[in-house]
């Protein structure tokens, strides 16, 4: 028996028309009008989390590897609510996702206070704080604007996740309006204005020792070709913040690489007469946690204006980095002959110097084991695979030691919640054609655990790295190094290896010695699995503090 056309085809129709492919969410009560017409929609694969938050994780990990918009799709109430945390791990990464909550019945909004299941009194309002803005459908002929908007919005610089609100009895109800066709989500590009180009080239072009700080800005927009032209042109050393790992490459000349929680390369920032600050807020991992004190001028390149000159003062360019980056370079004057040479040998030399204290500093700490753990990991995963971490000891150092290859970093380290690596991991293996890498410690872990159980249903090539160090590692350091002992850090688990082979996903118990052969076979193998290392693991000391 066919159904009369509702609200939920309306809003299937238009996230097809606006290019969706892949949706993520949980079904829930109020929201089977929009999952039934998904069912009729073979255009969009839709994934099936277990938990509402890991839901938004993998939508999350989608939008970052694709750069394209991502459909969240959640039920009223206590499903939307648990989207939350990681909405704003989504805002803060600039990861466009876009969520669609259904509501409670119509006659119940506006504070009636009717009593529906999962009535709340302002739905919207717990959202507002979190997402970069919220749209409201009250009847069918809405939904289309409405989820086109939201498009466009989660789009637009800086991206961000975006909230549709649509009631149960609209999606339900009887839509009399053509098939959804025409509808523009395409976001406005957001280019320099003109008298500030020139004002950063003017600059440039004076500058005896500029360096750049790349951000993820950088990635986002795929300015990374741009960046290099500019830092070859001008002879600038590039340090990658922790989110823009993979915006310059990591072994050229004139690579900084990572280690901004090192002194050496603060300094090394600090003292440049001309900082080029590009797709970067200056946050607190990005600034060594605000030691960072720039001597000379700063430009800085933000599509999110309320970072500009927000930790210093600065010439704020507000626009995307690849536009600002590529004006920016057509007017940089040449430079030539002896000059680019010696400005070339001088850049490469300093360049070096800095790396080399860094090493000298890891090599009297005792690290022997974290190094090579790492060293293994980056072994094993293929070049250009992608990588997804927790917040876990393995992670923090993979912030500034590690190597993408050509496959992008990501990690919760935008607002530092728990749980991100597996879900996130999981939707990005949804559009990646070869193996990705997700990494937890145990307890991080548990977060995600019910996860196995999407990752099989769904066939999805991950392979998840459990490093059980038996308790939440990071904090266990903190509140020793704070207060000479840890605190509620100790965590009882489960037997991870047998709790995966429940799931029907092949998992292994691994050591340090065995983790490089261990992980290459795992990743090499399709579909999901699990590779867990019993490792406490050691962080390197931070220079902050000094």
């Amino acid at each position: 028996m066919t159904r009369p056309r509702n609200g939920g085809d309306v809003a299937v129709e238009t996230l097809i028309a606006l290019g969706a492919h892949t949706a993520f969410g949980i079904p829930g009560q109020h929201a089977l009008g929009l999952f039934d017409a998904l069912h009729a929609r073979p255009e969009v694969r839709f994934v099936s989390s277990r938990v509402d938050n890991n839901a938004a994780f993998a939508a999350d990990g989608h939008a970052r590897l694709t750069g394209e918009v991502t459909p969240l799709l959640v039920s009223t109430g206590p499903g939307a609510l648990l989207t939350l945390a990681s909405l704003q791990e989504a805002a803060a990464a600039s990861a466009p996702v876009l969520c669609i909550s259904s509501q409670i019945p119509s006659e119940g909004l506006g504070g009636a206070r009717r009593g529906f299941l999962h009535e709340l009194p302002d739905q919207s309002a717990a959202a507002r704080g979190v997402v970069k803005s919220v749209h409201t459908v009250r009847h069918a002929s809405q939904i289309p604007s409405a989820i086109a908007e939201a498009w466009r919005s989660a789009a637009s610089g800086p991206a961000g996740p975006t909230w549709v609100e649509i009631p149960q009895d609209v999606l339900l109800g009887p839509a009399g309006l053509p098939a959804v066709a025409d509808v523009d989500g395409a976001p406005e590009p957001l280019r320099p204005r003109a008298e500030l180009v020139e004002e950063a080239v003017r600059l440039l072009d004076g500058a005896e020792r500029p360096v750049v700080l790349a951000g993820g800005g950088v990635s986002r927009a795929g300015a990374q070709d741009a960046l290099l032209r500019l830092a070859e042109h001008v002879q600038a050393p590039v340090a990658c913040t922790f989110g823009g790992k993979d915006a310059f490459p990591w072994e050229h000349p004139l690579s900084l690489q990572s280690w901004l929680e090192d002194r050496h390369t603060t300094d090394y920032l600090e003292q440049a007469d001309v900082l080029l600050v590009v797709g970067s807020g200056l946050g607190e991992l990005s600034s060594n946690y605000h030691t960072m004190r720039p001597k000379g001028r700063v430009i800085q390149i933000e599509a999110d204006l309320g970072k500009l000159e927000a930790n210093g003062t600065a010439l704020g360019l507000h626009a995307d980095a690849a536009a600002a980056l590529e004006a920016i370079s057509a007017r940089l004057r040449p430079r030539e002959g002896s000059e680019r040479a010696e400005r070339r040998e001088r850049a490469e030399r300093e360049t070096a110097q800095v790396k080399r204290k860094v090493a000298e500093r890891l090599a009297g700490q005792d690290l022997e084991t974290e190094i090579r753990v790492l060293q293994a990991v980056r072994e094993a995963l293929p070049d250009g695979a992608p990588s997804y971490w927790d917040m876990t000891v393995l992670g923090y150092w993979a912030w500034s030691a590690w190597d993408p290859r050509g496959g992008a970093m990501h990690s919760a380290q935008g607002t530092g919640g728990l749980g991100y690596g597996l879900p996130a991991a999981l939707g990005a293996a949804a559009a990646h054609d070869g193996p990705v890498l997700a990494v937890s410690g145990d307890g991080g872990a548990m977060y995600g655990i019910a996860e196995l159980a999407t990752a099989r249903q769904h066939d999805l090539d991950v392979t998840w790295l459990i490093v059980d160090d038996g308790g939440y590692g990071i904090l266990r350091e903190y509140m020793n190094g704070a207060f000479g002992r840890a605190s509620h850090t100790e965590l009882a688990r489960p037997d991870f290896a047998a709790l995966a082979g429940s799931f029907g996903v092949p998992a292994v118990l691994s050591s340090v010695e065995r983790l490089g052969d261990d992980l290459a076979a795992a990743l090499a193998a399709p579909g999901p699995s699990v590779v867990v290392l019993p490792a406490v693991l050691r962080m390197f000391a931070p220079t902050y503090l000094d």
